[in-house]
């Protein structure tokens, strides 16, 4: 049996369509119409997920982030390998490291604990994600403080695509991979994609890393999550977030789908 936690989110509904249904069980916090077989199940209460999993499953974890999100998965990491899970396939980000920044920090201490545990796995380390793009257009703008960094943007149906592949396939050895589309775009660049899609003006908005964590604060966003959000972006000009790799194509048999493919399908979502 597959298990998938995560499944009500963008990566997880895309990951269940694609895996056989005879084969699948989503664990869910609350019922929930997810296109195959679910039980309940809560992260925060790891015990909850293992009684889920039985020896020889294979296991899908991911979740968003939240408080103790790293004590959390550690738990269901531990659970997995006493159940005598086959394989762990997880949703990383790219540089996770501990000591980095916001989910790098989190993530990096998931990964070291997963790699040390022994359960044959699979990390995947996607760096922004396309549909992110949805909600970040207001009146006509989006605000950063990326400057001219070239980020490599990957559509989540491309991770779920990946993470299919890797539950379906004989356990292979444990990985560690990068996903990215196919190109690497500026914040202007994809300002005018959005505008070409959709047919109204849209404009990036680059802003010093004060004024943009002021902004974002004024969104609601904690002062302390807005700083390290703001510099996170500015620091995507230094650290390598624009090569793409060939790890949707390796593994999935076809290209990513670049930014245009996306704004094919979603142009009529964007709030412009």
């Amino acid at each position: 049996m597959i298990v998938v936690t995560g499944a009500t989110g963008s990566i997880g509904r895309e990951l269940v369509s694609l895996l056989p249904p005879d084969e699948v069980l989503a664990v869910v916090r609350k019922p929930a119409e997810v296109g195959c077989p679910h039980a309940l199940g809560d992260l925060e209460q790891p015990e909850s997920i293992a009684a889920h999993l039985s020896p020889g499953d294979r296991l899908f974890l991911n979740s968003s982030l939240f408080p103790g999100v790293v004590d959390a998965h550690r738990a269901v990491i531990d659970l997995a390998r006493a159940a005598g899970v086959a394989q762990v396939v997880t949703v990383s980000v790219r540089h996770a490291r501990p000591g980095g920044r916001l989910g790098q920090d989190m993530h990096g201490h998931i990964d070291e604990h997963l790699r040390a545990s022994g359960v044959p796995h699979a990390i995947l380390r996607p760096g922004g994600f396309m549909q992110n793009l949805l909600t970040e257009v207001r009146d006509g703008r989006f605000h950063g403080s990326y400057g001219a960094a070239r980020v490599s943007y990957i559509d989540s149906r491309d991770i779920a695509a990946v993470a299919a592949a890797l539950l379906t396939r004989p356990v292979g050895p444990s990985e560690t991979y990068t996903l990215t589309g196919p190109e690497a775009l500026t914040h202007d660049e994809i300002a005018a994609a959005i505008t070409a899609a959709t047919g109204r003006p849209v404009t990036y908005v680059d802003l010093p890393v004060p004024d943009l964590t002021a902004h974002l604060t004024a969104q609601g966003l904690p002062d302390a999550l807005a700083a390290q959000l703001a510099a996170m972006m500015r620091e995507m000009g230094t650290e390598d977030w624009a090569s793409a790799s060939s790890t949707v194509e390796d593994l999935t048999g076809r290209p990513p789908r670049s930014l245009a493919d996306f704004l094919a399908d979603h142009a009529h979502a964007f709030d412009a």
